[in-house]
């Protein structure tokens, strides 16, 4: 069989499988959002699907694996929101205010998200040191560094400051999700505000000349989680 003859059933495989792995994680979503990770299992997951309890392991070993997988997606989504915004803003309030509102806003906007965070907070949590949820923070961390490089910051912790300002978001976003409206608005001017007062409070008693670099290197961060 000439390698042309091959084409057409290979691609076939692959949708297959690309079909297969959206079902179940859209089965998965399903199951987390309304049980919970804690009560939820992989025979809830496969109970959703069309497929057989074999073909589950084929694509993911565990639960955890798979709940991992969707907030990933949603993280990796946000991230490009916020950056986004960041990115964009003019001025110190902007910066801060739009990256917090970018993130806030597509917690109320995507349901998935929204319903994750509600019902799983605490499983999220146990995720928050992995390296793909970990990168919010370190591009936080980059966009921190080139603003003061721009002479916009200086005179704080930068990589306390991206720890703090990524902390906060969580921490917010998961007491914002039980409120009833969501207030996106009162979200994003709390942690904004909160972290504009403690820039301008760094700013008075740290002098100009400390520009801020203070990220450790790579060997005083502590080993990093290999994938």
């Amino acid at each position: 069989m000439s390698a042309h003859d091959d084409v057409h059933p290979r691609g076939k495989r692959e949708l297959a499988k690309a079909h297969n792995r959206a079902e179940i994680l859209a089965a998965a979503r399903q199951v987390f959002t309304e049980m919970g990770y804690g009560a939820a299992s992989i025979r809830d997951i496969i109970r959703r699907t069309t497929l057989a309890a074999g073909t589950f392991y084929n694509y993911f070993p565990d639960k955890e694996a798979i709940f991992r997988t969707l907030v990933e997606e949603s993280t990796r989504q946000v991230r490009q929101r916020v950056r986004a915004a960041r990115e964009r803003a003019g001025t110190l309030a902007e910066f801060v205010g739009d990256g917090y509102r970018a993130f806030f806003q597509f917690v109320a906007d995507d349901r998935v998200a929204f319903e994750l965070m509600r019902r799983n907070d605490a499983a999220i949590r146990s995720l928050l040191g992995e390296p793909a949820l970990m990168a919010g923070a370190e591009e936080l961390l980059e966009d921190l560094q080139t603003a003061v490089d721009r002479g916009v910051l200086a005179g704080f912790d930068l990589d306390y400051m991206a720890g703090a300002m990524y902390g906060v978001a969580f921490e917010v976003a998961v007491r914002m999700v039980d409120r009833q409206p969501v207030d996106v608005e009162g979200a994003t001017r709390f942690a904004s505000t909160l972290f504009l007062a403690a820039i301008e409070a760094f700013r008075a008693v740290v002098p100009p000349a400390d520009t801020g670099r203070h990220r450790p290197s790579p060997a005083t961060r502590g080993p990093k989680v290999e994938r």
